[in-house]
């Protein structure tokens, strides 16, 4: 599957090749074997192996060089479901608990940054939710108030408010806290590395042929050979994932466009993260080298990504969006490319255990926070491997 198109700008940053794995030849038994090697699998790697397992984590092609590059690194707690819209949906206690879940993940992110061996740019950042119509207040106060009343840190701001931090106006806005961004391709590559020095060992471009279910493990007949695992984690993205029917996976394609540096972006207050009300929405962020990268105008998947002139003529509609709310930016486009992404019936991510496959787990973080939930997952799937409760698991169950 064409998961991108268009010119990629993490590439051009200070991107560092994976170091290489020493090891040629498979173990003669995993605890957990990863297969894929994207943001989703790097953090259930590293994961289970911080957790004193065992780990193998296979590839079909280069580790880390499907989505994850086409990523923007906004991470946010909120969804793309409002959570007062998601009480509606699975019940208040089911949306808060999913929610502060959440929040717990970008702050596991942070602290995953933290350990790596270099810097992969990862801001704490606070989020701008504006109304993109001016009905859309009532909603953002409906949030304003769910939010505040379970404990998330929340300030809602009229339109007065608005235009006295930013140079738009609109009707309302909310500003939450404890969000944050990162160069995407350096976070996963410094998890990959950090969990190949810790043992984990690492498979590229390995195309698996079989798989044999056995009483006590099951085995891969793979081009690298023949791999032994008492549990298969499937981080495989947007990709089929084996075994298991995806009815619910509703695959579409967003386009992001990053400008040239600007001097000063002194108007962008707290270079808070920037997204709307509106479906689909328009969502923005800085970097370090003072770019904007802006993405949306959301549209259903294609395998060829469309022709050059679409996706230009697209990243001409986000450039005149950005210039309408920061008119003292000139936005010269550097970069576009568009991205597959899936979303789910429910809005909310599969992950879990295969439902008549004991040893067969999946991380499928459908959804706008892909890298939020694989956090998330990661640490839900490591409960269920330990035979741990997590209060997540019935609620993001496989086959819901």
């Amino acid at each position: 599957m064409n998961l991108h198109n268009g010119e990629l700008y993490w590439n051009t940053t200070e991107y560092k090749e994976m170091r290489k794995n020493d090891k040629k030849t498979p173990a003669a038994k995993y605890d957990v074997i990863v297969v894929g090697g994207g943001m989703s699998g790097a953090l259930s790697a590293y994961t289970m192996k911080k957790q004193g397992l065992s780990v193998a984590l296979i590839d079909k092609d280069k580790i880390g060089h499907g989505s994850t590059s086409a990523n923007t690194g906004l991470l946010q707690y909120s969804n793309d479901i409002m959570l007062h819209e998601l009480a509606q949906q699975i019940g208040e206690k089911d949306a808060v608990l999913f929610y502060k879940a959440c929040r717990t993940a970008v702050e596991q992110l942070k602290e995953t940054a933290a350990e790596l061996d270099y810097d992969c740019s990862f801001h704490s950042r606070k989020s701008l939710y504006f109304a993109s119509e001016k009905s859309d207040a009532t909603r953002l106060q409906k949030e304003f108030e769910m939010l505040q009343r379970h404990g998330f840190e929340v300030e809602y701001w009229d339109r007065r408010t608005i235009e006295q931090h930013y140079p738009f106006s609109k009707e309302a806005a909310l500003i939450t806290f404890g969000d944050a961004e990162v160069n995407p391709l350096l976070f996963s590559q410094g998890v990959i590395d950090k969990a190949r020095d810790m043992g984990v060992d690492l498979f590229e471009e390995v195309d698996i042929t079989n798989y044999k279910e056995g009483e006590e493990s099951v085995e891969l007949l793979t081009s690298a050979g023949n791999f032994s695992a008492g549990q298969l984690i499937f981080a495989v993205g947007y990709d089929n994932a084996p075994f298991l029917e995806q009815e619910q996976l509703e695959l579409n394609r967003s386009f992001v466009v990053t400008s040239s540096p600007i001097d000063d972006l002194a108007d962008w207050k707290d270079r808070a993260l920037i997204w709307e009300t509106q479906r689909p929405y328009l969502y923005l962020r800085t970097t370090d080298d003072n770019r904007i990268i802006a993405g949306g105008l959301d549209e259903p998947f294609s395998e060829d990504g469309g022709s050059r002139k679409h996706l230009d003529e697209r990243a001409g509609e986000l450039s005149q969006q950005v210039r309408a709310l920061f008119p003292m930016y000139a936005f010269d486009t550097d970069f576009s490319w568009s991205a597959a992404f899936g979303e789910s019936g429910d809005q909310l991510p599969f992950i879990g255990r295969h439902p008549k496959k004991s040893r067969y787990y999946y991380l499928l973080g459908y959804g706008g926070n892909g890298t939020v939930y694989s956090m998330l997952g990661s640490e839900l799937l490591a409960d269920l491997i330990h035979k741990r409760q997590n209060p997540l698991e019935g609620l993001l169950k496989i086959g819901r």
